[in-house]
């Protein structure tokens, strides 16, 4: 089969274009013909070696973590899904419901020494796959693992995100758009930054109510509490990291959650407990989601008849120009490479 392998030339990591044997499922495993991979930032990272642990010492690995496909073959005592079901593999492959494990025990696919998605085959345990919503197709599917549970899993599930409520996204990368359009959804009102305006109006257009544009603002956080009588947000997602979180502080109200999912500007929020603390703030950290958190958000997707915003759709020969794509920073939504 082809696949793509995450291996050191010279004096760097590059992902390398492969041939492997197929793999086999063994009992309790899944063969997944994979159809469409989508890309976070998070793989840049590991590309760099900035992410967890580098592979460079161990293994090549198949990079990136999101993706959908079809069941081509079960192993012994497999029963939740058949041959021909449409199936995503779920991030964490061993967090299926309850609070999370320890991060070292958790298995998260494309990084350390767990190979991930961009190939076109891929065994998975049985209890880590999730049924495609029906209404999606493998691009817009492939686009909800990680990015999209983030979110689910940031403001439903740890902000009790109500209707009538405020939340903060900051760009339009995956992470923001989602959050955009489930805040949306849920019928809390949204304010989004952006450092351009045509891009703003593209939130505009999926349910953004008030538009902010940090080059022309860089103290952004002024207006949104002028746009919310001066109480400030209730909810923020944090994708910028060390630059940004100051002015999301400021900009979030007495007793209002952050949740820190992004280091855009450079390396993660560094929180100041005299900031936060003297405004009784609920700043989190978070781990993606597990499988039930998934399937939650499945059925609000379907609920909601929800489409993922696909900037771009590479093929796979272009892989590694989709991940360029993606450093780049120029993209609104969520980049693919079909397999």
């Amino acid at each position: 089969m082809k696949a793509y392998e995450l291996r050191r030339t010279g004096d760097r990591q590059d992902w390398v274009k492969v041939e492997r044997p197929t793999p086999q499922p063994g009992p309790g495993e899944v063969l997944v013909r994979m159809r469409a991979v989508s890309l976070n930032y998070r793989d840049v990272l590991v590309k760099r070696g900035q992410y967890g642990a580098s592979p460079g010492g161990t293994r090549p690995i198949v990079p990136t973590s999101d993706g959908a496909g079809e069941v081509v073959a079960v192993g012994t005592g497999v029963t939740r899904v058949k041959p021909g079901d449409r199936v995503m593999p779920t991030f964490f492959q061993n967090w299926t419901d309850g609070e999370s494990p320890p991060r070292p025990v958790l298995r998260a696919l494309g990084a350390g020494d767990v190979d991930g998605v961009l190939a076109e085959f891929v065994v998975a345990g049985a209890e880590a796959l999730v049924p495609v919503p029906a209404h999606l197709s493998f691009e817009e599917a492939a686009t909800l693992p990680c990015a999209a549970l983030t979110v689910w899993h940031a403001l439903f599930v740890l902000g009790d995100l109500k209707a009538g409520q405020t939340v903060l996204v900051q760009g339009t990368g995956g992470v923001s758009i989602f959050a955009l359009q489930f805040a949306h959804h849920a019928g809390a009102r949204v304010l989004a930054t952006s450092s351009q305006d045509v891009k703003l109006e593209r939130a505009r257009q999926l349910g953004a109510d008030e538009l902010f544009n940090y080059k022309k603002t860089p103290n952004w956080e002024e207006p949104v509490l002028a746009r919310t009588g001066g109480q400030g947000v209730d909810h923020v997602l944090e994708v910028g990291g060390v630059e940004t979180f100051p002015h999301s502080v400021r900009a979030t109200r007495a007793g209002g959650h952050i949740t820190l999912i992004g280091l855009l500007s450079g390396s993660w929020a560094q929180v100041d407990p005299k900031l936060s603390e003297a405004k009784n703030l609920r700043v989190r950290n978070i781990f993606v989601g597990s499988r039930a958190m998934f399937e939650d958000m499945n059925r609000f997707l379907a609920q909601h008849r929800i489409q993922p915003v696909v900037d771009r759709v590479f093929p796979f020969d272009q892989a590694p120009e989709a991940l360029a794509h993606m450093e780049a920073g120029a993209h609104f939504g969520k980049i693919v490479v079909t397999v």
